[in-house]
């Protein structure tokens, strides 16, 4: 697991903790499992270091391959669709839903094999979809667990916040369900990085650009969500636990390729990247994977 000290350079953790002795993290999941108390003991420790101190467990930005920030979630990853009002519209449009507002949060998953890193491939399989689209989105990462989670204490179960490019295949879905079409292997591109939620003191006010081939194709922003994250988060956790790790993708703004005229899709070669400010860029290219 790697702990970046500034722009380009990362901390290996585990080789970290060897040279102090001390049994450090190997992977963001083990990070988020020792608790609140331990991120911030960690993240103050990297803050005060010298190089020196480092010894050999630094790197460069370039020098390192990134990978999603959670590579196997525990479980599917929570999808909250219809989020954004524009999208509300756009969808009806294009999508036949509904063109009334959710009274309640739309919940749908993507399963753990979806996830991909930041620069690696999405596959598009040509005898399965000819409607393959983008949807930028806010990832929410649990840190503690919970069941029956009230609105005014849901912020102090998140550890922190990242990227999901949440692919849809529009012409897979079956009688309503969503999981074929935004559940295949590589549909949930994550990254390039998880900042903690003291890193984001404002995760309702965060600029959401996608563009396609370089061309912008959506830009919002997350205070237009029509649930919050405490509301989505109780909402889910009436029914459901959350537990450490668990990953909420929590709704795309208006700008889909299904909601525009003509439509568009993306197609092998094409590039998408996600960014939020705050947090990054998430880049992604399509790749055929016909059979």
């Amino acid at each position: 697991m790697g702990l970046m000290k500034d722009e380009n350079i990362i901390i290996d953790v585990q080789l970290w903790g060897k040279n102090l002795g001390s049994d450090f993290p190997s992977s963001m999941l083990d990070l988020i499992d020792r608790g609140e108390d331990f991120w911030g003991q960690l993240t103050g420790k990297a803050e005060n270091l010298s190089e020196g101190q480092l010894e050999d467990a630094t790197h460069t930005l370039d020098e390192v391959k990134i990978l999603a920030p959670i590579p196997r979630p525990r479980k599917n990853i929570f999808g909250i669709g219809l989020n954004y009002t524009e999208h509300v519209a756009e969808s009806a449009r294009a999508l036949d839903t509904s063109n009334q507002l959710p009274k309640q949060c739309i919940i749908f998953s993507k399963p753990p094999t979806t996830v991909i890193a930041t620069g690696e491939a999405i596959r598009h399989n040509g005898n399965v979809t000819k409607q393959m689209d983008w949807e930028g989105e806010l990832a929410v990462i649990i840190g503690k667990k919970g069941f029956r989670i009230s609105k005014d204490n849901a912020m102090d179960h998140v550890f922190g916040y990242s990227i999901i490019n949440d692919i849809s295949a529009r012409d897979c879905r079956r009688s309503g369900q969503w999981i074929v079409s935004k559940g295949m292997d590589t549909f949930a591109p994550m990254g390039p990085f998880l900042l903690t939620k003291n890193d984001i003191p404002d995760p309702h006010n965060l600029d959401i650009v996608t563009k396609v081939n370089g061309v912008e194709k959506q830009n919002g922003n997350t205070k237009f969500m029509l649930f919050n994250i405490p509301a989505i988060i109780e909402d889910i956790s009436k029914v459901i636990s959350l537990e450490p790790g668990d990953i909420i993708a929590s709704g795309t703004p208006a700008g889909v390729g299904a909601g525009r005229d003509p439509q568009e899709w993306m197609w092998p070669g094409d590039e998408v990247e996600v960014t939020i400010s705050g947090i990054g860029t998430l880049k992604n290219h399509i790749v055929d994977d016909t059979y």
